[in-house]
């Protein structure tokens, strides 16, 4: 059982930016199961858990992501659900 786990959409330029492979990329870091996909509406939504202090340091990163994407809007959904093992871009 993971101690949290968030549903997180993220807005702005988020796509073809790199941002699904970035997420994955600092989900491993922290040891983060869950995963990163495009969304038809031009947004990336991202399913985090893991440990509070990483799932928080995760989301923190989502709110500027990868060096040339433009977040202009995040929303958080804490969810009680399992994860996938390790971290899937989608």
């Amino acid at each position: 059982m993971y101690e949290k786990c968030v549903r997180v959409h993220v807005e702005g330029r988020v796509q073809g930016v790199y941002f699904r492979a970035s997420t994955k990329t600092e989900a491993g870091r922290r040891n983060i199961c869950g995963y990163a996909k495009n969304l038809l509406d031009g947004r990336v939504e991202v399913l985090a858990c893991g440990q509070k202090e990483s799932v928080d340091e995760l989301v923190a990163w989502l709110h500027h992501g990868p060096a040339h994407a433009e977040v202009t809007r995040v929303d958080i959904e804490e969810v009680d659900l399992s994860a996938p093992e390790g971290f899937v871009v989608c």
